[in-house]
């Protein structure tokens, strides 16, 4: 193909709108790339909006010997959480000891592990506490006497999947939601391809389709000896089960371990299950069994039991997982592998098999790395680890002065929807309701919070068009809105779209 002839060649062509695509997309439009996003659905729309909002070093990995794998996410704990202090920030978990389970030796031995392999400098060291006398110890029934507090991260999974998105896009970066790859094909030096009933050109294909990342391999018929192990993971949020703010990390007697994390103020988050998935991808939901197996998991801890009736909310990812020959899904590896084509081959195609929300960033510096071998691309490969994402750009520690700055310039917002707003957008919320001095100068009120200022934001800034991406993926406020408000914001979105 002549490039002269094709105006639209990008230089880089990313196929998946999770957050490996993005995080991809991001760093190489960074690096002076012509990026194209492709994503069939919305961003985040599957496995990267479903996960346990944690970005951790994975202390159960160690029982499996993948302490590379520790290391590496252990490492990426504080420099994510220093690029994006409004949706990441520390939380401490308390694991109980079990008796007939793992012993407190073998506990107290991984954790210090843990503190020390990963460069930790801000997060607070581990503790062995006696729970009788702990707060965390008061919901908790009375067998489970002690337990050591550790330290990991939470994170809004979706919001960091659509911030890099964002800055892929503030960077030049052309990102197409909506946009399935029906084809592609080498096409002398580049690659044509179909998505979205358009046709695009590009000098190297990434295939960041995670779970599907054979299926997008296949709508190009390419051959590939790869095999995956996709694992579901559910998880169910029900009314908060206790009233502060550490999270548990429990272990059950099948050798599995299940998180209860403090959610949205108001609920407890509780998962995951790792179940091997057959079904389909588009639509994963958790299953009956998974969802009682959790309920059964938590009642074996806390005092307040729970039955699937008390369910307010439960959903699913499919981890992509290399299928590495492990017995049980909790221990097929977490780790990834990138595999770039041969020069021999033609224009590149780097396919992403495996990795986990803590490492994109790293993951997406390698992959890049890896394409500049064979793109002309500027000498930048490290900046996305001090750079901040969107509205990050504050202290680690600066929170509670934003929400301070935030309410003091918009006052007609409640307390809840001021932290809201502040962990969702950071600094950006000055930009969403610029100089708004009423609840009528941000229209519609479609209820807790959400204006119409804030909905035609994500609209026209982050790629959301629907209620379901707003209220499930933009913000959780699904949790709160009613059905008929919910009706309201879903009648407003089609009214828009079709103005």
């Amino acid at each position: 193909m002549d490039e002269s002839a094709a105006p639209n060649l990008y230089d880089v062509a990313v196929i998946g709108g999770g957050i490996n695509g993005c995080g991809i997309g991001r760093d190489a439009a960074g690096r002076g790339a012509k990026v194209l996003l492709l994503e069939a659905g919305d961003l985040a729309q599957g496995t990267s909006s479903a996960s346990s909002k944690l970005i951790h070093g994975g202390l159960r990995y160690l029982e499996h010997y993948e302490f590379g794998l520790v290391r590496e996410s252990l490492s990426e704990r504080e420099r994510l959480w220093a690029i994006a202090p409004h949706i990441i920030w520390p939380m401490r978990f308390v694991l109980p000891h079990v008796k007939g389970l793992r012993p407190r030796w073998l506990l107290r031995l991984g954790l210090f592990l843990y503190d020390h392999i990963g460069g930790r400098k801000k997060l607070r060291a581990t503790q062995t506490v006696a729970l009788t006398g702990h707060p965390a110890g008061a919901p908790l029934k009375p067998e489970f006497t002690n337990g050591f507090v550790y330290s990991d991260c939470w994170a809004d999974d979706a919001r960091l999947v659509v911030l890099n998105a964002r800055d892929a896009a503030d960077k030049g970066a052309d990102v197409r939601t909506r946009c399935r790859v029906t084809g592609f094909a080498r096409e002398g030096n580049n690659w044509r391809i179909e998505a979205g009933g358009e046709t695009f050109h590009a000098r190297a294909i990434v295939n960041a389709g995670g779970p599907g990342v054979l299926r997008v391999l296949e709508a190009g018929h390419v051959p590939d000896s790869n095999r995956m192990r996709l694992v579901r993971g559910s998880h169910i949020v029900v009314r908060k089960l206790f009233d502060h703010d550490f999270a548990y990390f429990f272990q059950l007697p099948d050798g599995r371990i299940f998180f209860a994390i403090p959610y949205e103020d108001d609920f407890t988050l509780v998962g995951t299950t790792d179940a091997d998935h057959q079904g389909p991808l588009d639509h994963v939901e958790a299953s009956v069994e998974e969802i009682a197996y959790l309920c059964e998991g938590a009642n074996r801890f806390f005092r307040q039991q729970i039955a699937p009736a008390d369910v307010v909310w439960s959903y699913a990812g499919v981890r992509p997982l290399i299928d590495d020959g492990s017995g049980k899904p909790e221990a097929a590896t977490r780790g990834y592998r990138l595999e770039l084509s041969e020069v021999d081959e033609g224009a590149p195609l780097l396919n992403v098999f495996g990795g986990k929300l803590t490492v994109y960033r790293h993951l997406a510096q390698e992959a890049v790395d890896r394409l500049g071998t064979r793109l002309p691309l500027a000498d930048r490969s490290g900046w996305t680890g001090h750079e901040a994402l969107p509205g990050g750009d504050f202290p680690t520690d600066g929170a509670d002065d934003l929400c301070a700055k935030l309410a003091g310039r918009y006052p007609f917002f409640d307390p809840m929807t001021i932290r809201r707003i502040a962990k969702a957008y950071g600094t950006l919320a000055f930009e969403i309701f610029g100089e708004a001095d009423a609840m009528s100068d941000c229209g519609t009120d479609f209820g807790h919070g959400l204006t119409q200022r804030e909905v035609d934001y994500l609209r026209a800034r982050e790629w959301a068009l629907t209620a379901e991406d707003i209220l499930w993926r933009r913000t959780k406020l699904g949790l709160r809105l009613s059905p008929g408000q919910q009706a309201t914001l879903g009648n407003y979105c089609l009214e828009r779209e079709a103005a």
